[in-house]
């Protein structure tokens, strides 16, 4: 386990949408109505590598000081129903699991029985509204892998059920967390003047085309940039697409995603007072001791409102290639998902 990275807080007080982030006190409430929690994780979602990553590192029989402790007791294995990709890894990564010690359970319910916080792993999008819902319902504290949902409209539901029941809930891809990234977050040139971030963007039909893969680039671009894009607009070719986002004090930040050639993570960031060099990726330990922080506080490391505004620049990217390139606002994309 790599050292601990620091982080950007952003406590708000609202969202876009209306949504409020009073969360870290509603998770308090948790521990005062049932004692101190125990350190028992489940997962939903055996179709991905990350939920192997996360129990090796966890369940480890010398796990690193910084997860405290922590362990993945039980998963409920059932991902994608139609993702040929996701399906194929169900059986092979459910084996691994139980080598690990994992229960394998039938249903989201008797997970939530045996468990006290869940990494919602699904790789399917699709799925995470009524999976999330269900966790949120059952007033468990949960991570939700990338993308949080398969539409901005099903993000906004999920973090809207969470304000409403006092559940802590966050997203990110483990991008955001690498090393480079965060430095720059923590003011290592000064002032973000303006950034371009890159990551394959290999696309699946059952979801908007960023939301499956060029997730990695934008989360990206969101960790140098921050919140505040007002429009973008997006070119498009088989092997690339380039976003151009212009945020309300007219800085710009591109991202680019690629699909063809060799692949891989990073970008330039231009700063007031130098222009640095983002990545290279250095793997999942530094989201999963930000997870850990998490679940032992209740605060996000990452906002619902950025998150939800990454969700809108994305379906803004869509429209803008379907409109042959036009400029489109987030705003509008907002509004349509009604928030």
């Amino acid at each position: 386990m790599k050292k601990k990275y620091g982080r950007r807080n952003f406590i708000n007080t609202a969202i876009a949408g209306g949504i409020g982030l009073g969360l870290s006190n509603s998770f308090s409430s948790l521990y005062a109505q049932g004692g101190a929690l125990q350190k028992r994780i489940g997962i939903i979602g055996l179709d991905t590598s990350h939920s192997i990553a996360f129990t090796k590192a966890l369940n480890a029989a010398e796990s690193a000081p910084e997860l405290k402790g922590y362990k993945v007791v039980a998963a409920y294995p059932k991902g994608s129903n139609d993702i040929e990709s996701s399906v194929k890894r169900i059986p092979g990564y459910t084996e691994e699991v139980k080598k690990l010690g994992v229960e394998i359970v039938s249903s989201i319910k008797d997970l939530l029985k045996k468990t006290d916080f869940i990494l919602l792993e699904t790789n399917d999008g699709r799925l995470h509204l009524q999976q999330a819902l269900e966790v949120i319902k059952a007033g468990k504290p949960v991570f939700i892998d990338k993308p949080v949902a398969a539409s901005l409209k099903d993000a906004l539901t999920i973090f809207k059920a969470a304000e409403r029941n006092k559940v802590p809930v966050f997203s990110s891809s483990s991008l955001r967390f690498m090393q480079s990234a965060q430095e720059v977050a923590m003011g290592k040139v000064g002032k973000v003047l303006g950034a371009d971030c890159y990551s394959p963007a290999h696309l699946e039909k059952t979801h908007p085309d960023l939301f499956w893969y060029g997730i990695h680039g934008v989360e990206t671009l969101y960790t140098v940039m921050g919140t505040g894009c007002k429009q973008v607009v997006r070119v498009h070719t088989n092997d690339t697409d380039v976003v151009a986002g212009t945020w309300e004090d007219g800085r710009i930040g591109t991202f680019r995603g690629t699909r063809s050639g060799k692949s891989g993570y990073g970008g330039t960031v231009f700063g007031e007072n130098a222009t640095t060099v983002l990545g290279p990726f250095d793997g999942y330990d530094a989201l999963l001791v930000q997870i850990i922080a998490f679940f032992e506080t209740g605060i996000p490391p990452v906002t619902s409102r950025e998150t939800l505004e990454m969700c809108a620049f994305m379906e803004a990217a869509d429209e803008s290639k379907n409109k042959g390139g036009v400029p489109v606002s987030l705003e509008e994309m907002m509004r349509r998902a009604g928030g």
